[in-house]
Formats: structure tokens, C-alpha cells, sequence
């Protein structure tokens, strides 16, 4: 998605998702209004062509059931190929952009709890402590939601590290697990701080750990 939406257009992507998830086709637009509660079909088309504007979606002509969202093709198709393994991060790009993956790992997502959304290739020793090593492969959730003394994958202005994660208040600190390198303190009053997702998993050498 190229730009935020609002509540109401979040409704309607969210409706269309779930409606392709369980029944395998897009909804029509009177299926979207009834849903959603709008007098007519012609609401519904109108914020079809919000979220066309935003990138969210893309518009068949000619049929009722012409939405396709390509968020959601792309994820299947990287589904079907395995996880895709993501190797330096460009400053400030979404860590899943294309140019970032290298490759993909022929691993379902589902082999790690929770599932696996990609895997990145850890820079460094800063956690050679707890096992994760230079050149290791680590599985990541995608989630902003973690908790005190698990492992995050953060975005700290532009940059993009592995760290335990812990928060006092309006604090947080991404400790490393190696002695040699002191933890960062982020202030989030002030500081642009990101959590990307959860490592749940370790693969080396063709190694699972």
C-alpha cells in the first residue's frame, strides 16, 4: 500500500481480503455495501476507487468481482515459492521490497511458531551469544507487538538490527548478547523506533536451530 487509509477504506480492504480468503473470489459491490452497511452499490464503488488511488487494490473493467489485490497475490505466490530470504536492507525501504530478496528457502512458514514470514540474514556478531551468528538465516513474524526479553527485528531511524528487546516507560533498550557492544537506549518521545517482527527460528548450514 502506497498510502494510509482511512477507517472506512480499512473496512472495505479488510472486507475484500477476508471475503477472497473464504470463498477463494473478490466480493461484489452490492455483497461490499451490505456488508458494510452503505445505501448502494455506488458507495461502495466509491471506495473502491479510493483505495485503486492508494495502491491497495486494482480494478478489473467488465466484471463484478473485478478486484485483485496485489499485496495479497504477491504473498501467495511467495508462499508457494518458500519464505523469502531478504539480505541488505537500503536505508528507509520496506524490509519485504523486492530488491531486497535474494532468494527463496524452500520452508513452509508454518514450520515455525509462530509462522515465519521471511527470513533475514543476520549482519555481525552482536548475537553470537544466544546463537545467532554472521551469515545465520533468522525466521522472522511479522508483527509490531512484542514483549520485554524476546528478539525483534527494530528499525532505529534507518536502520535495521536484531536485538532483545526490553521497555521501561517511555524507554526502550535493544540489547546486543555480546559483551562487546553496549545496549541501545531509544527514547521513544524522540526517537524513530520501529519493531518489524519476532525471530522465531535460527537456520544455519542448512541447519535448523
Amino acid at each position: 500500500m502506497t498510502q494510509p487509509l482511512t477507517p472506512r477504506q480499512q473496512d472495505v480492504f479488510d472486507f475484500i481480503i477476508k471475503t477472497i480468503k473464504s470463498s477463494g473470489y473478490p466480493p461484489t459491490r452490492a455483497e461490499i455495501a451490505q456488508a458494510l452497511g452503505f445505501r448502494s452499490p455506488n458507495a461502495a464503488e466509491e471506495h473502491l476507487r479510493a483505495l485503486k488511488r492508494k495502491g491497495a487494490i486494482e480494478m478489473v473493467p467488465g466484471t463484478s468481482r473485478g478486484i485483485r489485490v496485489p499485496s495479497l497475490a504477491e504473498a501467495e505466490e511467495d508462499s508457494e515459492q518458500g519464505l523469502p530470504v531478504i539480505g541488505e536492507v537500503a536505508a528507509g525501504s520496506p524490509i519485504l521490497a523486492s530488491q531486497h530478496i535474494d532468494r527463496h528457502c524452500p520452508l513452509p512458514s508454518d514450520y515455525f511458531s509462530p509462522a515465519a514470514d521471511y527470513l533475514l540474514r543476520v549482519r555481525g556478531v552482536s548475537m553470537k551469544d544466544v546463537g545467532i551468528l554472521e551469515g545465520d538465516l533468522l525466521a522472522v513474524h511479522r508483527t509490531s507487538s512484542v514483549r520485554d526479553g524476546q528478539i525483534v527485528v527494530a528499525r532505529l531511524g534507518d536502520e535495521v538490527t536484531v536485538k532483545r528487546f526490553r521497555r521501561d516507560g517511555h524507554y526502550v533498550w535493544l540489547e546486543a548478547e555480546n559483551e562487546d557492544f553496549a545496549p541501545i537506549k531509544v527514547d521513544l518521545r524522540t526517537d524513530s523506533l520501529e519493531i518489524e517482527g519476532l525471530g522465531v527460528g535460527v537456520i544455519r548450514d542448512g541447519g535448523l536451530h
